[in-house]
């Protein structure tokens, strides 16, 4: 099988474009031909507020070397990771005037939510889940903060709704969580064209010892994320424990203030991926503080292909990743205390975090191997051309 993977890199890493390389990999691995199609956000500073305005809605330029590529090199499905800002939906067009089937990865909401997250000023929002014009969003310049900006997102949300873009042109959609498959479902997309197939693991990194006797925070230092609800929660410890933060964010300040405050507070900046597996498998257990509806939750399956439990928000796909109790523990969302109070069970409770710990190991081998997901993606293209 051939497949062209388009893809418009807008991070310098996260968990995003590692699942996106992780997958591409795994297909070449089995001995697929996959293509690539990839536009880079440093182009922006080369174009005008118009041209990047009007190539979010249209590209035209992108719409020609996709029906080039494959007029070239005939592929069996385009499969689109990311389009947004620079390739825009042409590519969808480009594809089906080829007559080849086209798989969209809905690796956050922005189909559905101009800035992506269902997040804003400090709280969930759904403002604009359902609206055929997102105008809450430019109200509130959600995307960048910038109401130019966001009315240019809106704008191109708009026009391809007006296309009936998503239900023609788009084959299958694959959502990463049940709960993020609900959302767009809401808001309008065919449940029968989106399927779950969850990020995967891939080399498996093999399990740790768990017997590091620290709390762990893995991710991107900004507000959605909950740093300050984790922050606060070890601040309120009867018995505190080390916490290491890894990442990098908006929010640095705050954590190296945090480190000055609270002696067990450890940052460590961003580490190779290598040096995080060694540190979550060496930790009592994983912290996923999350306020927002994340569509995945990758460090979490890192951490059950580690061995190591989850103490995660009770929001979202992460409480759908996490099952309380057996795999980790929920606690309440933007709740300090309660965290806290999770944590300390945890620390308190070393029989039962022993078994957390074997039981998320049988959760990442029965769900997140290379394996199970090519089976699945394989199978979702298969749907794809099928149709």
């Amino acid at each position: 099988m051939r497949i062209l993977s388009i893809h418009n890199n807008y991070q310098i890493r996260g968990g995003e474009d590692e699942s996106r390389q992780a997958e591409e990999r795994l297909l070449r691995e089995m001995g697929h031909q996959v293509d690539a199609y990839e536009e880079n956000n440093d182009r922006i500073a080369n174009l005008n507020r118009a041209q990047v305005a009007i190539r979010t809605v249209w590209s035209q330029e992108a719409y020609q070397t996709v029906r080039q590529k494959l007029q070239q090199s005939r592929s069996d499905i385009v499969h689109v990771q990311n389009f947004f800002p620079l390739i825009s939906p042409s590519v969808y067009y480009a594809a089906q005037a080829e007559g080849v089937p086209v798989v969209q990865t809905l690796r956050n909401y922005r189909l559905i939510c101009p800035n992506g997250l269902f997040f804003r000023d400090n709280r969930v929002c759904e403002d604009c889940l359902g609206k055929f014009v997102p105008y809450p969003g430019i109200v509130h310049a959600c995307y960048r903060q910038n109401r130019a900006a966001t009315g240019v997102t809106a704008a191109m949300l708009t026009v391809h709704r007006a296309l009936h873009t998503w239900s023609e042109q788009v084959n299958l959609f694959i959502s990463l969580s049940e709960f993020a498959r609900q959302k767009f479902i809401q808001a309008g997309i065919s449940q029968d064209k989106i399927f779950v197939k969850p990020n995967f693991v891939a080399p498996d990194p093999g399990v740790g010892s768990g017997s590091g006797g620290y709390g762990l925070y893995v991710g991107r230092l900004s507000v959605e994320k909950g740093l300050d609800v984790l922050l606060s929660a070890w601040e309120r410890l009867n018995a505190p424990i080390p916490l290491k933060i890894v990442g990098e964010g908006p929010l640095e300040s705050q954590v190296v203030e945090a480190t000055k405050r609270l002696s067990q507070v450890e940052w460590l900046g961003r580490k190779p991926l290598a040096q995080v597996y060694e540190l979550i498998g060496e930790a009592m257990f994983l912290i996923f503080p999350s306020k927002w509806y994340e569509t995945f939750g990758r460090v979490a399956v890192e951490a059950f292909a580690k061995g190591t439990p989850a103490i995660a928000s009770n929001i979202g796909a992460i409480a759908e990743l996490v099952d309380s109790g057996r795999t980790g523990l929920h606690f309440a969302p933007g709740d300090p205390a309660d965290l806290a109070a999770k944590v300390e069970w945890a620390i308190t409770h070393p029989q039962e975090l022993l078994q957390m710990r074997l039981q998320a190991r049988a959760e990442f081998e029965a769900k997140y191997t290379a394996q199970k997901n090519y089976h699945q993606l394989i199978e979702i293209y298969a749907r794809a051309s099928s149709r």
